[in-house]
């Protein structure tokens, strides 16, 4: 832990002395660039959306079942009980 913590710590000081010292560039952004950041922040949002489809389907159906089973509560002999 105490070695992960040091070579975080190591990391953010290389970065801020890199961010401190650099130069002003004179340069320009590609026209593409931004179509690329729409395709990566599409892409990064696809992929939540896929890792949590279960939970965006319970919340936009319309199944009383699937709400009954989400909302039950076990008691003390294994049933379960609707809360």
């Amino acid at each position: 832990m105490k070695r992960c913590i040091s070579v975080s710590l190591a990391v953010f000081i290389a970065a801020c002395v890199l961010v401190g010292t650099e130069k002003q560039a004179w340069a320009y952004i590609d026209p593409g660039s931004g179509l690329l950041t729409l395709q990566t922040v599409s892409s990064a949002m696809a992929a939540c959306a896929y890792f949590l489809r279960r939970r965006i389907l319970t919340l936009f159906s319309s199944d009383k079942s699937a709400q009954e089973t989400s909302q039950s509560v076990p008691t003390s002999d294994g049933s379960h009980k609707i809360a």
